[in-house]
């Protein structure tokens, strides 16, 4: 009898301090919306990303491990507008969980909140990678992440009502101090107004329109295709007498057609954090950010 108490008292034990689990599993496939779920969840969610800032978003494969984890969420949040197009319909197929397809509250497709640009009137595949409903690369604008948040903490809302008013208020606190954050990255960037930038690829357009940046020429003779020899000369001869601050591309990129055009033109080359966790210091989204401007505003020779 004696055993059998000391057992029974251990499991209330081990009930008591054993931690909660995560009321709601959040799967997302990038960096960016995980840290935001954080944000907005705390300790009621458990968000992991399917892509690291290393990875092209563009190029993922719907591996096992995956699945696994696109069975088990309850919710799924992704960029949309066909951004990961080449592997998220086939991930969510497998996994198999009607709570989570598009169009059921378990899906958040992030560019559904965002006025999308470069909108194309028509389809070509003879002109790139062209994303059919404009450029989803939204993140780079921290007014999108904005606009997000505000639908994300709704969601989480109706997802676990019984904490609605927890979601709300780490909303209301994440709102004030990005807000404050906004206000002091666009007061901090006003010397990049009318700046010239070179960059790798098609991703940085809402990072330039927020900022007034101009983006003179794209490493990239179309949108996913990787520079030659012949093009980067002809750009070189194009942009002679232009004048450049930076050249940009993002982690994932090959640093050949960036390197070589700096080393002619004397240009600074920048790999800009796109993502949470993309280049050293931005470990969340306020970091992101801070690093982003360090690179614009100082870019190193």
């Amino acid at each position: 009898m004696h055993r059998i108490l000391i057992c029974i008292v251990c499991c209330l034990l081990s009930l008591v301090v054993a931690p909660a689990r995560a009321q709601l599993q959040i799967l997302t496939c990038e960096p960016e919306w995980a840290a935001l779920a954080a944000e907005l969840g705390g300790d009621r969610v458990e968000a992991e990303s399917a892509v690291t800032g290393a990875q092209d978003v563009h190029y993922i494969q719907a591996r096992p491990s995956l699945i696994a984890k696109a069975r088990r969420a309850d919710l799924v949040i992704c960029t949309g507008a066909d951004l990961e197009v080449g592997w998220l319909p086939l991930l969510l197929r497998q996994a198999n969980n009607a709570a989570t397809q598009p169009g059921a509250p378990g899906f958040l497709a992030a560019t559904d909140f965002v006025e999308l640009l470069e909108q194309p009137g028509s389809v070509d595949r003879a002109l790139g990678d062209i994303h059919p409903f404009g450029n989803p690369h939204i993140q780079t604008d921290p007014r999108n992440i904005a606009r997000v948040a505000a639908a994300l903490s709704e969601r989480l809302q109706m997802l676990d009502p019984s904490q609605a008013d927890y979601y709300a208020s780490r909303h209301a606190d994440f709102s004030a101090r990005w807000e404050a954050a906004i206000e002091r990255w666009t007061l901090r960037a006003e010397p990049l107004r009318g700046q010239g930038i070179v960059t790798h690829h098609k991703s940085w357009v809402y990072m330039i329109e927020w900022l007034g940046l101009a983006e003179v020429a794209t490493l990239e003779p179309k949108p996913g295709v990787p520079p030659s020899t012949s093009h980067l000369a002809a750009m070189l001869e194009q942009l002679r007498n232009e004048n450049i601050r930076l050249i940009v591309r993002s982690a994932y990129q090959n640093s050949r057609g960036s390197h070589w055009l700096s080393e002619r033109m004397g240009v600074p080359e920048a790999v800009l954090p796109h993502t949470v966790g993309s280049v050293a210091g931005t470990d969340d989204l306020f970091g992101m950010f801070d690093v982003m401007l360090d690179l614009l505003l100082e870019p190193e020779a």
